[in-house]
């Protein structure tokens, strides 16, 4: 390996450190969380959406993933069962491989608000179907839903309630980074 190589990824595996963990400490700041988890955020999904843009959707599903282990630990230690422990495949599903697709806001490799934006919207939405499934196949085992919403109606509408914000602020948040060109930054 080359000494420029070396470089390059130890540059890179410091911003997957610094943003997982700046996701992370905003994952805790909460002005509204719902009872068997999933809480809107002060953006917390923005730096590792941000790294995605900048490097890629690899480098941020690593990203995502890390950062979806940091929640669970976030939720269920110090947080104190903010999100329920069903199953192993739940846990694996809700966790890394959610918080993991956030990576794929980097699916466009352009730097314009609209590809950024629609990153942010492609990633926010299929972590809402990872939600909405898990829902739908683990959690009526656990928990009895409201009976005028049902097994299909509810999830979209407990995991929306949130992830609607989270989109919001996290589209917002995307914009003004990029226009800002703040992508290009240290590269």
């Amino acid at each position: 390996m080359k000494k420029g190589e070396t470089s390059s990824r130890t540059k890179i595996l410091a911003e997957i450190i610094v943003f997982t963990a700046l996701s992370a400490a905003l994952y805790t700041m909460r002005p509204y969380s719902l009872p068997w988890g999933g809480a809107v955020t002060l953006g917390s999904m923005v730096p590792v959406m941000w790294l995605s843009l900048r490097r890629g959707t690899r480098i941020g599903f690593i990203a995502g993933a890390i950062f979806g282990v940091l929640a669970l630990f976030i939720d269920v230690v110090l947080l104190g069962a903010s999100a329920v422990v069903a199953t192993p495949a739940q846990v694996i599903f809700e966790y890394p491989t959610a918080f993991g697709v956030i990576g794929l806001t980097g699916v466009f490799h352009r730097k314009t608000v609209a590809f950024a934006v629609g990153g942010v919207a492609i990633s926010v939405f299929i972590k809402f179907l990872i939600h909405y499934f898990v829902g739908v196949l683990v959690w009526p085992y656990f928990y009895t839903f409201p009976e005028e919403y049902g097994r299909w109606l509810w999830p979209a509408i407990y995991n929306g309630s949130f992830l609607a914000v989270e989109f919001i602020i996290s589209a917002i948040l995307i914009s003004v980074l990029v226009k800002r060109g703040t992508l290009e930054y240290a590269l």
